[in-house]
């Protein structure tokens, strides 16, 4: 592993605590689309399934295989996947009547079909492994789209809502660079499904970031966009 790697991993969880924090502070999940935290427990769901095996291991004390490496990824991963199981709870649950349902309107299918059809042509091995984890990239690749076009909709977010989307795209924004040192110091070193998926994650997160960055720079206690309020 390198710096670029555990920065990244560290501001991915980052991204959930600042989340959780928001809404147990604030006891609500205004501003924050649901859809999007449903597909981010679908990402991980599907991505984490060699969990079982991992697990497995350890259970039948079978540690021949076991690095620090994997102790590590394991940690990551369940906590994670703990997270966003959680996050989706309470939005179903406690959170439920601050909800932002009436403008989290994007329609699920026109990303899960495109990401499942693609997943079944383009995949590194036609398993059922394989094929969901490839899925979960795709997905994770598209799925903040919900929360930005809610984003857009509502024309602000407040200081933790930004925060936490900050994290999320600054994450994977991590992963290429992580990506860009692996290729120039790892010989054989490739993983284009992963880095088109992630180039285009972070593209999705371009005019946030600049908007972001405009609002700490002003010091403007909420983040401002232009909204689509009025338009025909």
């Amino acid at each position: 592993m390198n710096i670029f790697r555990i920065s990244a991993d560290l501001l991915h969880l980052a991204s959930f605590f600042i989340l959780i924090f928001k809404m147990k502070a604030t006891k609500s999940c205004k501003g924050i689309s649901f859809k999007t935290q449903l597909m981010y427990t679908l990402v991980f769901t599907c991505r984490y399934l060699d969990l079982f095996h991992v697990l497995g291991m350890m259970i039948t004390f079978n540690f021949a295989h076991i690095t620090g490496l994997t102790l590590y990824n394991t940690f990551m991963k369940i906590l994670f996947l703990a997270a966003s199981y959680y996050i989706v709870y309470l939005m179903r649950t406690e959170l439920k009547s601050t909800s932002d349902d009436a403008r989290d309107t994007f329609v699920l299918w026109h990303i899960l079909a495109p990401c499942a059809v693609l997943a079944l042509i383009f995949n590194a091995q036609f398993t059922i492994l394989e094929i969901l984890w490839t899925f979960s990239i795709y997905l994770e690749a598209v799925a903040v789209m919900p929360q930005l076009m809610l984003l857009i909709e509502t024309g602000e977010a407040d200081s933790l809502s930004s925060h936490y989307m900050f994290a999320v795209g600054g994450y994977r924004a991590l992963y290429l660079v992580n990506w860009v040192y692996r290729y120039a110091t790892e010989p054989y070193y490739s993983n284009w499904i992963a880095w088109i998926a992630g180039f285009v994650q972070t593209a999705l997160f371009g005019d946030f970031f600049y908007y972001y960055f405009v609002k700490i720079m002003s010091g403007d206690a909420a983040l401002k966009l232009p909204t689509t309020a009025g338009e025909v």
